[in-house]
């Protein structure tokens, strides 16, 4: 047994040399993968509801924060030494409830993507729900980092408060492209292709994708 627990030991300790990242992973709990995909589906329709359905070079104002990239969150794992994975999550969560309070603000009530976007933001509460009730409650009262709690005041301020110089204008489709991409870097377990581990946090990922996308058939 000691022998065993030795091995298990060097093992762990020769597998955390070749990590890409001082990241604490957190393990998606397999409950949550059934509304992310659901959340998923919904997103893949982004284009038609978010481009096609409004104005060229149409924006809306969102706080700085909230144009939340694949970049940002490399940079806060540089940031933060070992920062978990968990802690980028609860982030996600957040950021994402504005952003979709948002771009629902400036729909009128019979915009045709008003209904779309109604029920992507159903869904996204649904998930929010099963990550809540999928964690302890101790989870969500630990402190959190300083530059994560700096980044969550932000976003939770008094939108009168917030200095003019920290909001954005972004367009709606950008945001759901931002909330689709790092939904797959966060919640990789649950989209990891049946053929290999997808770098889904790696923005050449997108790019290769967007490339094949676009690719005409032979």
């Amino acid at each position: 047994m000691v022998q065993l627990s030795t091995s298990v030991c060097l093992l762990g300790g020769l597998l955390g040399l070749f990590l890409p990242s001082p990241v604490l992973m957190a393990l998606t709990p397999a409950s949550m993968c059934t509304p992310l995909r659901t959340l998923n589906d919904s997103l893949s329709h982004r284009r038609r509801y978010m481009k096609h359905n409004f104005p060229i070079n149409y924006t809306i104002r969102v706080h700085h924060n909230e144009v939340f990239k694949l970049s940002k969150i490399n940079r806060m794992r540089l940031q933060v030494e070992e920062l978990d994975e968990l802690v980028l999550q609860r982030l996600w969560f957040q950021v994402n409830q504005g952003v979709l309070k948002k771009i629902l603000r400036v729909l009128p009530e019979r915009h045709p993507s008003r209904p779309y976007t109604a029920e992507l933001e159903r869904r996204f509460r649904d998930a929010e729900g099963v990550f809540v009730q999928s964690h302890p409650a101790e989870v969500f009262q630990q402190e959190l980092p300083e530059t994560i709690q700096d980044t969550w005041d932000q976003l939770t301020e008094e939108p009168d408060r917030v200095p003019e110089s920290s909001w954005r204008f972004a367009s709606p489709k950008s945001l759901l492209d931002n909330f689709c991409h790092t939904m797959h870097c966060l919640f990789g377990e649950c989209f990891a292709s049946t053929e290999a581990q997808q770098d889904y946090c790696g923005v050449s990922y997108w790019r290769k994708g967007r490339k094949k996308q676009f690719q005409p058939k032979s």
